[in-house]
């Protein structure tokens, strides 16, 4: 049996970063362990409700509220807000944990103060990867190309100077790159068949647990209508969601398919009176209960986002991807590459190509079975209650 201890989390203020820790949270919890939960004041409910004590801090980046647009369109866009806003959260987050240190770290990808931290205070740090982690050979077939333009910049030195100087203040001698992306020891929360080259990474850092879903029971409930020989759920999470274009491409797509009833998720930042008539068969939301359908979808129109595509799989839902930012068009491809889902670019996604694309899909019966197997995959990857022994055994001895 495990001695109690304090476990401190730390995240940011987005949904797809902050919801796949809540179950491994919930369970920390249920085992006796006092964990403290650093994130903003927005996601504090959420994080109460699974029995951690919340440490509420400001943060500097776009909110889940705000448009898209605020993160900007470059490489250097959508780096540098994260540096910024760690550099603004470390002396809260010192001042919030002042005598009350914890004995061990769990933090999400995005959470550079948090190793900053665990490293003042000499206490292990543990990484949960909401999406995929770098293999053997990423900074060379990756990070390197990507990266080799905006390093030549002025804007592209200046960060990286910035960033090796508060390392350094804080007694870090490692190169930003590793410190963001080679964990000393990581869980990763999507499943092994989502992880490009999986047979390329290291598994003494990084084990894969898999969906940490939980039943979501608080999220609502959704029944399947009486007569709907199949349904279909479109959702483009909870980011980048402004395309009224594609949902009414969708609307054609669908709400002409006799016998099909469409579940539509538009987001906060498009009005349902954007998309015209809505078909008697078709409900529009700015926010549906999504497992809980999935569980009963025959089809997922999904952007691909890492806690989506492993919905999908886990509930052995046929997909057509349509990715619209970071990581997203790897997840695509690999879902594709599975040969459970077709990536769709937005741009291709019309009425026409959406519904073949969508009646191809539930005519093959190879879908069907490589799903099955994927799920019965998932189902061995140990999930919550792995994730909650792994962190339990990077615990300093008693």
């Amino acid at each position: 049996m495990t001695s109690p201890a304090h476990i401190a989390m730390f995240s940011i203020a987005a949904h797809g970063h902050v919801n796949p820790s809540l179950e491994v949270i919930r369970e920390l919890v249920a085992r006796g362990h006092r964990v403290t939960y650093a994130v903003p004041p927005v996601f504090a409910d959420k994080v109460a409700a699974t029995g951690a004590e919340v440490k509420p801090w400001h943060s500097t980046l776009p909110s889940p509220d705000d448009d898209p647009s605020a993160w900007g369109t470059t490489l250097l866009d959508n780096v540098e807000p994260f540096l910024n806003d760690a550099i603004q959260a470390l002396p809260q987050l010192v001042e919030a944990y002042e005598g009350d240190e914890p004995d061990l770290v769990l933090h999400d990808i995005t959470s550079y103060p948090a190793r900053v931290l665990a490293h003042r205070w000499g206490v292990p740090a543990v990484s949960l990867s909401p999406n995929l982690v770098a293999w053997e050979g990423y900074e060379e077939e990756v990070a390197g190309p990507m990266w080799e333009e905006p390093r030549k910049t002025e804007r592209g030195k200046a960060y990286y100077a910035r960033f090796e100087a508060w390392l350094a203040q804080n007694g870090i001698s490692e190169h930003p790159d590793p410190f963001v992306g080679r964990p000393a020891r990581s869980l990763v929360l999507i499943p092994r068949a989502l992880q490009p080259n999986a047979d390329r990474v290291d598994e003494s850092v990084y084990s894969f647990v898999g969906a940490c879903q939980g039943d979501r029971g608080g999220e609502g409930d959704w029944q399947r209508p009486a007569g709907a020989e199949k349904v279909v759920l479109v959702s483009l999470g909870s980011a980048f969601t402004k395309q009224p274009a594609f949902y009414r491409e969708c609307l054609k797509a669908f709400g002409e398919l006799p016998g099909w009833h469409l579940v539509l998720q538009v987001g906060r930042h498009v009005d349902p009176a954007e998309l015209g008539d809505i078909p008697p068969n078709a409900e529009v939301h700015s926010w549906v209960p999504q497992l809980a359908i999935l569980r009963q979808a025959d089809l997922f129109v999904t952007h691909a986002g890492a806690g989506g595509s492993q919905e999908g799989l886990a509930t052995a839902t046929p997909m057509i991807a349509v990715p619209q930012a970071v990581d997203q068009f790897g997840n695509a491809d690999m879902l594709q590459a599975l040969g459970v889902a077709r990536h769709v670019p937005t741009e291709e996604a019309t009425a026409e190509t959406l519904r073949s694309t969508a009646l191809a899909l539930l005519d093959d019966p190879e879908v069907a079975r490589r799903l099955k197997d994927i799920q019965a995959e998932m189902a061995q990857e140990g999930g919550t209650r792995r994730a909650a022994d792994l962190i339990e055994a990077e615990l300093p001895a008693a």
